[in-house]
This record gives structure tokens, C-alpha cells and sequence, in this order.
């Protein structure tokens, strides 16, 4: 564990059975913040931005009984991370939303912490966004992150949400390998020849009864496998922003407005061997 362990980590944090929805369980947003306002307004939420730059506020009106769930990868790759986090904290801080951190946004609050961490993957943009953002905003975003839930478990336990996915067995119970599954995956330790890791495709082996939802690698089309499904469809890549509502199983995505960032591997590539994904 480090100094900047998440505070909500705990599984009584995690722990959500009571709670039904239904939701809106949006995928890996990473700056898009314009996509993310589309993809609300076709949801059925509202949104009212004010103020004026370097106060800018925004308030998020829910449909009638739904809330949003986020994946995480909420900074990193698009033009707009301040914003979308700004619609994310507001939307969770009304109870409009419930959210899971990201590996990227992990990786970020270490920068906030004044962390030596070297700004790839495109942690680059987000620090040059922060740059007019007042001291403030930038302490709200780090205790926002900090106290994030390493995963949920909710709907009686019939659905969980952690941006890499969690296997059913940790369900319940927090741990180091609890928090690096849920934060990156399962990795071989291998990498493929765009340097990046391989990850294995634990939800191809995956027989629980618990629906896994989740992000983390893109994926060109958001699909079930076996009770698992990644909806990262790489908006920041060009792709779209998807989410996924629950308990109906609906998909409904957006567009990319642009290719904000080129993919080192190119998007939607086929793992290098079976049993095995690149992310």
C-alpha cells in the first residue's frame, strides 16, 4: 500500500447490496467531457453549467429515479479532464452518481500528491489542463478520488462495477491483490511488441453469477461475455462513449467527436495468443 491509499477502499464502502437502481453505468471517459454531456442529455439527465472561468460549476438533474455509475479513467487522453470531472464530482456529491477509480485517475492523484510520476499515457494533457485550475479545485479533486470505492456490489448482488473487472471470490473483502485486480487487471508480465502488457482475458474463464461490469481496455463493441462486459468502447481514441443501463442490459452510445488521441496499438487489435488480451 502507499500514503495515498484510497480512503474507500474498505468493503463496507463496496459493499452496496441494499441498493437496486436502476442505473446508468457509463464506461471510461478519459477528458471527454463534451461526449460525456452528449451521452448524459441522450440518458435523460440535465445539465446547467455557471460561473465564469476559473469558477466554473455544474449541476446534473437525473432522470426520475436513476443514477449514474462511472468506471473511472475519468483524466487522461482528451481536451476537457477538469470538466469531466467537475460533471463527475457534482453528480456524485448530489447523489446523482456513484463512481469507481480508475487506474489513470489513481495515477493522477499521485501527481496532485507531488509524486515523481512521469506524465505518459497521456497524463501529459490532464497536467496541462490543471495548469489554470486554482489550488482549491485541485484539493477537491484529490480528496473526490481518494474517497472513491475500489469497486461496487450492488442489486442484491446481482451486478458489480470495477474499472479492470473483479473476480466473484473477492466480492465482499478488500485486499492488495483485491485493489491491483480491480485497478489493472490480471497481467501475464509479459509485454506485446507495441511494449504495452498483455492481460489475460479473465472474463472469458469468468462463471460467476454476479454481472461484471467494467472498462480499462477499449474494446470496439461492447458485448457480454459469459456475465462480463467492458464498456470502454475508446472514446478518447476515436471510438464512442458507452454506457450501459441496468437492470434492462440497454447499450447506448455516443460518437467521439474526434480522435483525441492516436492509440500506440491500434484500436480493437486481436490479442497476440488465446487466453490473453493487450491493453
Amino acid at each position: 500500500m502507499t500514503d495515498i491509499e484510497l480512503q474507500g477502499a474498505v468493503p463496507e464502502r463496496c459493499d452496496l447490496r441494499s441498493d437496486s437502481g436502476p442505473f446508468d453505468i457509463i464506461g471510461d471517459v478519459h477528458g471527454c467531457a463534451g461526449e460525456l454531456e452528449a451521452l448524459l442529455v441522450r440518458l435523460g439527465y440535465q445539465l446547467t453549467w455557471s460561473g465564469h472561468p476559473g469558477s466554473y460549476s455544474v449541476k446534473v438533474t437525473p432522470p426520475l429515479g436513476r443514477r449514474a455509475i462511472f468506471v473511472g479513467d475519468l483524466v487522461d487522453r482528451g481536451p476537457r479532464a477538469p470538466d469531466a470531472l467537475r460533471i463527475v464530482m457534482s453528480m456524485v456529491e448530489t447523489g446523482a452518481a456513484l463512481a469507481v477509480p480508475g487506474n489513470h485517475d489513481v495515477k493522477f492523484l499521485r501527481w496532485l500528491a507531488g509524486k515523481d510520476i512521469k506524465p505518459t499515457h497521456g497524463l501529459d494533457r490532464t497536467i496541462a489542463q490543471f495548469e489554470p485550475e486554482s489550488k482549491a479545485f485541485r484539493l477537491q479533486v484529490s480528496g473526490f478520488i481518494r474517497g472513491l470505492p475500489i469497486y461496487l456490489w450492488l442489486d442484491g448482488g446481482r451486478l458489480a462495477v470495477a474499472h479492470a473487472g473483479i473476480k466473484e471470490d473477492m466480492l465482499g473483502r478488500y485486499s492488495g491483490e483485491v485493489r491491483r485486480f480491480c485497478l489493472y487487471g490480471e497481467t501475464s508480465g509479459e509485454t506485446d511488441k507495441f511494449g504495452l502488457p498483455i492481460r489475460y482475458h479473465w472474463a472469458a474463464e469468468y462463471r460467476g453469477r454476479t454481472s461484471i461490469v467494467y472498462g480499462h481496455t477499449p474494446v470496439p463493441d461492447a458485448d457480454w461475455v459469459n456475465s462480463t462486459i467492458c464498456i470502454d468502447t475508446g472514446c478518447c481514441f476515436g471510438g464512442k462513449l458507452t454506457a450501459l443501463r441496468w437492470p434492462e442490459r440497454e447499450i447506448v452510445s455516443v460518437p467521439a467527436a474526434a480522435v483525441y488521441t492516436v492509440p500506440v496499438r491500434p484500436f480493437g487489435h486481436p490479442p497476440l495468443r488465446p487466453g490473453a488480451e493487450i491493453a
